[in-house]
């Protein structure tokens, strides 16, 4: 699969969400175009502030993969990682990272915070901003447009 075909299915996670009551972020982690972990926001159903879709989608990774180092794979997510998710793709050494829009208020990679900016930090992940941004956009506006 490539960029393209990888966010739509983060959209698909994000839709997921967005139909079970959640603030839609989807995401998936990717290894040589292959998703090999799935996930999306859960807080509400889960009870945990911990269940967003980036720690979701890499805990499922670490289990397909056996693994904690998530080497080589890349992560495809619907809306800037906020600061605990972006520790967590640092962590996780994740190769890269997409995101399709900015979270002005709680995105830690370029919008509030600047988790990446260390250039001593290790496991910092190369970095694709943008794609299938409208789209993600959309899908936020219209879940908090309904509950306003």
């Amino acid at each position: 699969m490539n960029d393209e075909e990888l966010m739509n299915e983060a959209l698909i996670e994000a839709k997921r969400a967005y139909d079970e009551g959640e603030v839609p972020v989807g995401a998936v982690v990717a290894l040589d175009g292959e998703i090999v972990g799935r996930g999306h926001n859960g807080r509400e159903e889960k009870h945990s502030i911990a269940s967003h879709a980036e720690i979701e989608a890499i805990l499922d990774a670490e289990r397909n993969l056996g693994r904690t180092r998530l080497d080589g794979c890349s992560i495809y997510v619907t809306l800037e990682p906020c600061l605990m998710c972006a520790g967590a793709i640092i962590q996780s050494r994740l190769f890269r990272l997409v995101y399709a829009v900015d979270d002005p208020k709680a995105g830690a990679v370029r919008s509030r915070f600047h988790a990446f900016d260390d250039p001593t930090e290790d496991g910092v992940p190369l970095l694709s901003v943008g794609l299938r941004g409208e789209e993600a956009a959309k899908l936020l506006r219209a879940f908090f447009l309904e509950r306003r």
